[in-house]
């Protein structure tokens, strides 16, 4: 058995444990966990309670609410660590980051201000930025009542393609995993060429700077 294998395992068994012992309320809490760490995967937790849900261990409403209850908690978390971190700490934080200037800081603020919406609503449905998008609106203090709202209308619409994908797919629910899988790795592969990029294009401003100076 590979490493892939064995890390889909014991995360299924952890998440069917949790739902044997908390039945419904248990999918939430390991939704709210993923929220809060990451590398636990929704495509494999949401897809397993669909199944439970299949086979009448849960209701499918019950799956639904309880995921969807989960990962509003597990953001809410994570936009009180932002509001606590502020823009202060933020700017500070960012002073020590080489090659970062407090103008890239200035710029995403500005960004979030004209798409923070937009941003908090779609991000739910995409890998890695599902939990991350919810510092940023902490930080720049996004009405609490319409992050919460943005963030249920999203969670809401992921969690019910997982959760009736795993449903409708009975004992071969993990197919689901190895498609999202894919999606996933795509959007790392696009966030690692975005950064290597600016990486790049801010090094070669920095050589240029310093010919300057030296001529």
């Amino acid at each position: 058995m590979d490493a892939g294998a064995e890390n889909l395992n014991a995360v299924a068994a952890w998440a069917v444990s949790l739902m044997e012992t908390l039945g419904g309320l248990g999918a939430g809490v390991a939704i709210a966990a993923e929220n809060l760490f990451p590398p636990l995967p929704s495509e494999i937790i949401l897809p397993l309670a669909g199944f439970a849900a299949a086979q009448g261990t849960l209701g499918l409403f019950e799956v639904l609410i309880w995921t969807t209850v989960g990962s509003v908690v597990g953001a809410l978390a994570l936009y009180g660590l932002g509001a606590w971190l502020g823009r202060r700490r933020m700017y500070a934080i960012a002073d020590r980051i080489p090659l970062l200037k407090i103008q890239d800081v200035e710029r995403t603020e500005a960004w979030f201000a004209r798409h923070g919406s937009k941003a908090v609503f779609f991000g739910r449905m995409i890998p890695i930025f599902r939990s991350l998008i919810s510092i940023p609106a902490g930080i720049e203090r996004m009405p609490l009542v319409r992050f919460t709202l943005l963030t249920l209308a999203g969670s809401a619409i992921w969690n019910s393609i997982f959760v009736l994908a795993g449903f409708f797919l009975g004992a071969n629910w993990h197919v689901v995993e190895d498609y999202a899988g894919i999606f996933q790795k795509i959007v790392i592969g696009v966030v690692a060429v975005a950064v290597i990029t600016w990486i790049v294009v801010r090094v070669r401003q920095l050589r240029r700077r310093r010919l300057a100076v030296d001529a």
